[in-house]
């Protein structure tokens, strides 16, 4: 494979939309590690190689999750295009997601702020599936902490929605699946590391700058989809 096929491929350009998009992200998602952090046993917060696991728990739910719905938008993208032919199909998914893409870049740097009216499309989903998140607390184990992550994971988010847009393109729900299994990996780094350099990383994500810079870069990317 040529490296202009993977730096264009949905998997590798979903990465880089989690990595480029989780510094916008960490004030909300942050703050749920943070809820979720301070209602541990004091054993487990005391204790940093609990917590991390904990965390890391979270994460991986809230992954996991990513992926269940890679699976369903890649088998809708399978039915969706068998009307207009494979390729043919594939070719329109491409460019509304590159359209997607491109709107989250300037509502990232500032630029286009109805862009989060896209968020309010799974806010019936998600008032459904919240109260199950809520009995879960205060998380006890691993295993609750995989369950809160996966509820936390249908959390109406705009970025999430522009990763599932290229997932989209991807041509098969395998392909599908792990674009966003890579988009959550692409968060990782930011998201969980908000529980150890929240302060730091708070003063990144709130600077003009870094916005403006994640904004661009998400158009970049954009352009690559194509």
């Amino acid at each position: 494979m040529e490296i202009s096929q993977v730096i264009s491929s949905p998997i590798f350009i979903a990465f880089f939309i989690g990595l480029f998009s989780s510094l916008h992200c960490v004030s909300m998602c942050g703050s749920i590690i943070g809820t979720l952090s301070y209602s541990l046993k004091p054993e487990i917060r005391n204790n940093k190689s609990k917590m991390l696991t904990f965390i890391f728990s979270y994460n991986f739910g809230r992954i996991f999750s990513y992926m269940l719905a890679g699976l369903i938008i890649g088998f809708i993208e399978s039915i969706v295009t068998l009307p207009l032919g494979a390729d043919h199909g594939h070719r329109v998914l491409q460019i509304i997601s590159a359209l997607i893409i491109t709107g989250a870049g300037f509502y990232i740097a500032g630029w286009f702020p109805s862009f989060a009216y896209i968020e309010k499309t799974g806010s019936f989903f998600w008032k459904t599936i919240e109260p199950y998140g809520r009995k879960l607390i205060p998380v006890a184990t691993l295993p609750q902490a995989f369950l809160f992550g996966m509820v936390w994971g249908w959390i109406p988010c705009g970025l999430v929605y522009t990763a599932l847009a290229l997932a989209a393109t991807s041509g098969d729900i395998l392909t599908s699946m792990l674009s966003m299994l890579t988009f959550g990996l692409g968060t990782l780094p930011a998201v969980a590391g908000s529980g150890m350099v929240s302060s730091f990383i708070t003063r990144l994500s709130n600077l003009q700058t870094t916005k403006k810079i994640i904004g661009m870069l998400l158009v970049v990317v954009a352009i690559f989809s194509i």
